[in-house]
Order: structure tokens, then C-alpha cells, then sequence
């Protein structure tokens, strides 16, 4: 622990204050007991602020690093599997062939959902969104399981974790099954988890569908690659929603909701949606040019990052699934003929280059999630699903320290002083 300090001067008061020191990254200010001297800090969207303490992942969006319990998210989706890396995220270590074998038939034989759960998805209208459903099943499970709802219990709470993980890809699928009329279909415990997820989409009882090993593969990296980012807004909320007491399921539904805001979860959708404003090749040089006038409104989406300056680590495996789906679908969509033109320029255009707008993780994921015939409407539920394991494990790791109380912000007042209040009947 660092014994360095900070002074705070504000008029007549100077108050000091300890500077700690993490593993990685900034240090920081301890300013806990700044209230005692009659002053807080102000910092909407919290950019100067750390909330909590934490040993799941690291970012540096300078350097283009993200690191999960230490190991580099590039080593880890070419050479693991999102199974591994959630046992990781949950339990801060990598399995060893035995711990992951029992992990793995632990979230293998927990995928089915309460058929009860069926009945609440014919309570929504059929063009419902996706994420509506979805909000309000995850929620909706807590009513199923009142055993295993004690915060305060560690083993509950991993109990839990594994039916969320287990779940969260049965539930989703369920949403975009009952968006298109077709039935359910129940998990297979055969399947690994991507490609049960893939068949629990796309398999209808008329015919079998066969699970491409590329597509297989680019899923499960999709789920890697989302698994967790530090603390972002649904982060964030779930935390907040657990220093309250909120039960698992209760929390991970605020995630979700959360989540389903666009300048969040909603990228991916607003990329593909702007690949359909653009709509063909030829039409590319004028979006460019809009996007470089800085009086016009369009923005490139899918381009830059907030929390990276460099480079989306993430991007530069997902670009390697993307092309690999593409080549083996040969897809003849004029969107995807777009996007990867939109690629090429934002490489080479010095432009481009010199702002530092990349193609990021969510340029990529959206193309692959298209030319697999994911709707657009679903990209925020997979995100979702993949997201889960990092919402509960931060989850966990709360409760799981010392001194924990209920997140409380304060505010800056701009309102009304104190005035007498006249009845209305004067």
C-alpha cells in the first residue's frame, strides 16, 4: 500500500488524503471521508471516479490492452474457449482438464429453463423486442428458484452464476423463436455451448441444421470477446442494483436493461443500420465525405472507441472470424460488400489513420452476426448473453468484500431554496 497523500485546499480547509495503488493502471485518490469536511466531488458520468475495488479486468484504452484476471483478450479468444474464460472470470483462475470438465457439466445440465417459463413469452405481443422479452424473463426466474437467493451465501451465489451462464443462451433464443412463430427449441446437452445457442436459433423440427465448425467457432469468440469490460454503464448498474441486497436475477435484468441503451449495447445494431443508409459501394465516397465534414451530423459507426485511443484489442481477432465466415459462406449481401469496403478505406485513409478511427469490435461482430441470418434486433440480446458471466462475477466479487454498503451518489442541488408553501385553495 502506497503512503503517499493528497492535500485538498478549499478556503479555509486542507484536508489530506491517502493515494492508493492497483496492479495496473492509474493510481487513486482515497477521498471517502471528503464529506466530513463539508465537500464532494462533481463528475457526471463518472470518468474521474473510481467506484470500486477489482481484480476481474483491466483496460488501458491508451495502449489498446485488456486484460481478463490478468491474461491478454487476444491470447485468449485464439487459444480458449468462452466456457474457460467465464470458470476464470467467476473463480479467478484458469481450469486445469478436470475443473473444467466438471464446470462444463455443470453449466451443460442446468441450460433447460422451468417449461412454466414458456408461458410468460405468450404474455408478449409477437413483434415485441427482443431485449423486452428478454428483460423480463431473466427477472421473471427468481420466482423460480427461492433456495438460492441469499446474497450473504458464497455457495448460492455461484449456484446462481451457473444458471444465469446456463441459461441466458436458452432464454435468448427463445425471444428470436418467438419473434418468428416458429416453436422453441429445448438445448442439447451433445452441443458445445456456442453451437447449442446456434442450433437453439436456426434448427426447426422439419429438418436438421448442421452447425458449421467456422460459424461454431466465430460465436464462440463473439461471447469471448463480450464477456467483460471493466466497469461500463450495465456493469455498473449491476453492481449498483446488488449493493442494495437485489437478488441475482433481479440484478442481471437491470444489466439488461441497461445494456439495451444504444449509445451502450446498441452499437453493433446502429452499425448495420448504418451500412443500410449507405446502402451500395458506389454510394461509400459520399458517406465519407459526410462523415469528414464536421458541420454534418452522419457519423461512422463501428468506427473508434471511447475507452481505446489506438486500437480495439478485440478487433483485430474478431476482423479473423469475420473474414473466415465470410470466405466459407460466400455471402452475396451488398451490405457485407459495403462494410468491407468501409474496412479498406478506414485502414488506409490517412484521414482515418491520423483520428484514430479504427473498425472496432462492434464493426466486426455485426457483420458476422448478419451473415450467419441473425436480425439486427437480436445483436443486443447476444451481447447479452455474452456479458452475463462478467455482470455476475463482478456481482459475486462485491459481495464477496468486506464492508460493502449500498451505492449511494450524491448531487449538485441547482433547485429551489426553502420557500413557504401557500394552499391551493389560496
Amino acid at each position: 500500500m502506497s503512503t503517499k497523500t493528497a492535500t485538498l485546499k478549499a478556503g479555509e480547509i486542507e484536508v489530506e488524503f491517502p493515494i492508493l495503488e492497483g496492479t495496473e493502471g492509474h493510481s487513486v485518490i482515497d477521498i471517502r471521508k471528503l464529506g466530513a469536511s463539508g465537500y464532494f466531488t462533481f463528475d457526471p458520468g463518472f470518468m474521474a471516479t473510481g467506484s470500486c475495488e477489482s481484480s476481474i479486468t483491466f483496460i488501458d484504452g491508451a495502449k489498446g490492452i485488456l486484460l481478463h484476471r490478468g491474461y491478454s483478450i487476444e491470447d485468449l479468444a485464439r487459444h480458449s474457449s468462452y466456457l474457460e474464460v467465464c470458470h476464470m472470470l467467476l473463480h479467478d483462475a484458469t481450469p486445469n482438464a478436470e475443473e473444467f470438465l466438471e464446470f462444463q457439466d455443470t453449466i451443460t445440465r442446468h441450460t433447460m429453463v422451468h417449461e412454466q417459463l414458456n408461458m410468460f413469452f405468450h404474455g408478449f405481443r409477437n413483434d415485441a423486442h427482443p431485449m423486452a422479452m428478454l428483460c423480463g424473463t431473466v427477472g421473471a426466474m427468481s420466482s423460480f428458484y427461492h433456495s438460492d437467493l441469499d446474497v450473504k451465501d458464497p455457495e448460492q451465489r455461484v449456484r446462481s452464476a451457473h444458471r444465469l451462464i446456463a441459461k441466458m443462451p436458452t432464454l435468448v433464443a427463445m425471444c428470436y423463436k418467438y419473434n418468428v412463430g416458429q416453436p422453441f427449441v429445448y438445448p442439447r446437452n451433445d452441443l458445445s455451448y456456442a453451437a447449442n445457442f446456434l442450433n437453439m436459433m436456426f434448427s426447426v423440427p422439419a429438418e436438421e441444421y448442421k452447425i458449421s465448425p467456422t460459424v461454431e467457432r466465430a460465436m464462440d469468440r463473439i461471447f469471448i470477446l463480450h464477456a467483460d469490460h471493466e466497469q461500463n454503464a450495465s456493469t455498473s448498474t449491476v453492481r449498483l442494483a446488488g449493493s442494495s441486497g437485489a437478488n441475482p436475477y433481479a440484478c442481471i435484468a437491470a444489466g439488461v436493461a441497461s445494456l439495451w441503451g444504444p449509445a451502450h449495447g446498441g452499437a453493433n445494431e446502429a452499425c448495420l443500420k448504418m451500412l443500410e443508409e449507405i446502402g451500395t459501394v458506389d454510394r461509400i465516397p459520399e458517406f465519407v465525405a459526410r462523415a469528414k465534414d464536421k458541420d454534418d451530423p452522419f457519423r461512422l459507426m463501428g468506427f473508434g472507441h471511447r475507452v481505446y485511443k489506438n486500437h480495439d484489442p478485440r478487433a483485430t481477432v474478431m476482423r479473423e472470424s469475420c473474414h473466415e465466415v465470410l470466405a466459407e459462406m460466400n455471402v452475396k449481401n451488398p451490405l457485407l460488400q459495403v462494410a468491407m469496403e468501409l474496412e479498406r478505406i478506414a485502414l488506409s485513409d490517412p484521414y482515418f489513420v491520423e483520428k484514430k478511427l479504427f473498425p472496432n469490435v462492434d464493426f466486426y461482430s455485426g457483420i458476422v452476426l448478419s451473415a450467419i441470418g441473425i436480425p439486427t434486433n437480436m445483436f443486443t440480446c447476444i451481447f447479452a448473453l455474452a456479458r452475463t458471466v462478467g455482470w455476475i462475477s463482478h456481482w459475486h466479487e462485491m459481495l464477496s468484500q468486506p464492508g460493502q454498503k449500498i451505492g449511494r451518489p450524491r448531487q449538485l442541488y441547482t433547485g429551489h431554496s426553502k420557500r413557504n408553501y401557500s394552499p391551493i385553495t389560496k
